[in-house]
């Protein structure tokens, strides 16, 4: 097979991805607004790398990120790594590190989620720091990748694990400073982009196919889910913390006036 053969395939199946997309900006530009393109050298250009971007993207999925995810799997459930042919949940202590590992590392570098974090941080005046949005997703998604990694292993139900949440979420959201809530649903979005999913899906299907008893189609998916799920409640915890760290601090300085006033 020529080395270029799959860039090519790529190439073509983003371009057939990305004109719907093309069609109904310009449509809208020419139909609607009927005005011409600004700048329109400099917008076919940028339509070029975006194409071209996508599918060296996609060829990087296909030839490298995937494969990673199910060795990673494969490596970390072998029974000579585990030592162990009849492995407990217990035995697989570095399927959770790495799970968790991987999680916080893609999400911190997530561009979906740098994007909404330096818009948070100028909305707010700086009140949301841009890392302390991302640490506090990142730690989210790893948390629930671990504990999603965990659900794989013991073969448990997925709608168990997605209901609490949910209820977590619900009660946090009764608690949460009200500017951080839309903030925090919108973060677990955001963490299902460029660069996680690919690695959870495959650390997912990896598990799923290497660890004994378990069923790729059944127990492979869902993965993702927690991915979504727990930024919410960490960007909510997140908020809360820096709330009650606030009173505290005004209770604090009231004391000491209080204290320093002459009687």
């Amino acid at each position: 097979m020529n080395v270029f053969e799959p860039l090519v395939h790529a190439i073509v199946s983003t371009l057939f991805d990305v004109l719907p997309i093309a069609a109904i900006l310009l449509g809208f530009q020419f139909v609607v607004l009927r005005r011409p393109v600004p700048h329109l050298k400099r917008t076919l250009i940028g339509f070029g790398y975006v194409l071209v971007g996508l599918a060296l993207f996609l060829a990087g999925l296909e030839k490298a990120l995937f494969p990673l995810g199910r060795l990673m799997a494969k490596g970390l459930t072998d029974p000579a790594f585990l030592g162990t042919a009849a492995a407990t949940w217990r035995d697989y202590g570095w399927v959770y590190a790495f799970a968790a590992a991987i999680g916080f590392a893609t999400t911190a570098a997530e561009p979906a989620l740098i994007a909404v974090s330096i818009k948070a941080s100028e909305v707010s005046g700086g009140t949301i720091s841009v890392w302390g949005l991302r640490t506090a997703v990142a730690i989210g998604v790893a948390i629930g990748i671990a504990l999603g990694a965990f659900r794989i292993v013991t073969g448990t139900p997925l709608h168990w694990y997605i209901i609490t949440g949910y209820v977590v979420v619900v009660i946090q959201t009764y608690f949460a400073p009200r500017m951080i809530v839309p903030l925090a649903y919108d973060s677990g979005g955001v963490t299902t982009s460029t660069v996680t999913v690919p690695l959870v899906a495959a650390l997912g299907l990896g598990l799923a196919t290497n660890v004994p008893g378990r069923s790729p189609l059944l127990d492979g998916f869902g993965l993702i889910a927690f991915a979504s799920l727990f930024p919410i409640m960490s960007v909510m915890g997140y908020a809360q913390l820096g709330e009650w760290r606030r009173r505290r601090a005004t209770r604090a300085r009231l004391a000491q006036a209080m204290q320093e006033q002459p009687f």
